[in-house]
Formats: structure tokens, sequence, C-alpha cells
């Protein structure tokens, strides 16, 4: 596995051990029961806040930025109900902090209004492909079509399709994901390296020791919307954050 590093930056390029993303079911209603299929109906859009410049040299697959910045990353895999979607925002809002969602293409259709609630709380919204499927296993032709398509949902909803593109079921792209990735507007993949395993429900206190125990300075934190015990987890991830001297804030912050 090749390794580049580039302004503290590191990433690893395609060809590794695809872990880390959880087998989530298609966003449903507070009830329960799947929703009904919705068409993407564009939100107001207002100006889009405008993104800090990248600096040069980022390799293409991020894993976590300059160690040295007291700042980590938390990202959150875009998909579950309303309810904790608002509870996971309004914890990190509470703490003063700003996270990176990536969005589910058929969660923004389910939930359209979350694409805005998003941007309008001074967070980043990102590209986490349609359907959530496998998308390293998929053909060049169905994989791309997973990354535009929910590229559209985001360009309808918002105005733009984000910055940043995370693969489906992986924690890292392979050579032709990464390609394609690029060739629908992303130049770079956004991993991980610390992985909450929120979506197995260990329960609020493993969430919070699994992530507390793997951070560093400059870590991207893997988190999910749709769990109760990522909701219930954060006020003390983000006071365990704030001990160490650590703030949380977007991706391209983190980089920036």
């Amino acid at each position: 596995m090749l390794r580049a590093a580039a302004s503290g930056a590191l990433a690893t390029v395609a060809g590794a051990p695809l872990v880390g993303c959880d087998d989530e079911r298609p966003a449903a209603s507070p009830s329960g029961r799947p929703t009904a299929k919705v068409s993407v109906r564009p939100a107001p859009v207002g100006r889009v806040p405008a993104l800090p410049p990248l600096p040069a040299g980022l390799p293409v697959q991020i894993e976590h930025g300059p160690r040295a910045r007291k700042a980590v990353a938390l990202t959150f895999h875009g998909r579950g109900a309303a309810e904790t979607a608002t509870g996971c925002l309004a914890e990190v809002e509470r703490a003063g902090a700003r996270v990176t969602v990536l969005a589910v293409g058929d969660w923004l259709d389910a939930e359209p209004q979350l694409a805005r609630r998003v941007l309008d709380g001074g967070h980043e919204l990102g590209n986490h492909t349609m359907r959530h499927l496998d998308i390293c296993a998929m053909d060049a032709k169905a994989a791309y079509a997973e990354i535009v398509q929910c590229a559209d949902r985001l360009r309808r909803l918002t105005g733009g399709v984000g910055r940043w593109f995370r693969p489906s079921k992986a924690r890292l792209a392979t050579e032709r994901v990464v390609r394609l990735a690029r060739r629908a507007g992303y130049p770079h993949v956004l991993s991980y390296d610390v992985d909450s395993l929120d979506f197995t429900d260990p329960g609020a206190a493993a969430v919070r020791s699994t992530v507390l125990n793997g951070v560093r300075p400059g870590s991207v934190v893997s988190l999910h919307f749709g769990h109760a015990g990522t909701v219930a987890a954060l006020p003390a991830i983000l006071d365990g954050l704030h001990r160490r001297g650590l703030r949380a804030v977007t991706t391209s912050e983190l980089l920036t």
C-alpha cells in the first residue's frame, strides 16, 4: 500500500483492505416503516458558503489532517431518522463545534430539508453515494452512477455537490472509484483514522470510549446519524476533546 503525505495530511492509495463502513438500512420514518419514494424538490437555495481553498499537494485519499494541529474532524454518515440527525447537530452546535456530513442520496430523497439544515448550521456537506451499496465491488458504470446521482441531489438541494466524497461500505476506495470520483468532481476521497463503531449500537459509553481512546490531533472520526447511542455519546465526546484542547471542526477547516 502506497502512502503519500503532504502538508501534514496522510492518504492511502487504493488497494488496501476495505473496512469500517456499516450496513445501514434505507432511511425510515419515525414509525420505523420505510419512507415512500420522494421526488427531490429543491429547497430555497441561499448562497452556498465559500469553502477555504485546500493547500496544494494534498493526497488523493485523506485519512487524517496535520498532527500538529489542535483540531479534529467529526464526520457523519448521513442516513437514518431525521430525529437522530437533528439531535446530533444540536449537540455539536451546543458545544460550538462544526462537523462534516457525508449524505446518502436516498436519505436526501427522504429528508430533503436536512441538506440545508446541515449547511445552515455552519457544517460541511458531502457525498456518500446514492444507495450505500458496496461501491468498490461494482463495475465502473454502476459505481459512477452511485456517485453522480447523489451529487445531483446535493446540487439540486444546495446549489453545489460539496467538496468531499466518501465511498460506501469501504474505508478506502479502489483506484477505479478514486478515478470515477475525480471525474464526478471530487478530487479527494475522505477516509478516516478513527472508527467509532457506533453503527453496531454498542451503547453511548462504548462509543465515547472508542472515540476518545483512538483520537489524536488531526484525526478524522467516523460517526453515523441514525443511532440513538451516537446522540447520547456526543456531549461526553465533545467534552473529552475540549479537555484535551482539541477543537471539532469541518474537514476543510482541519486541512487548511
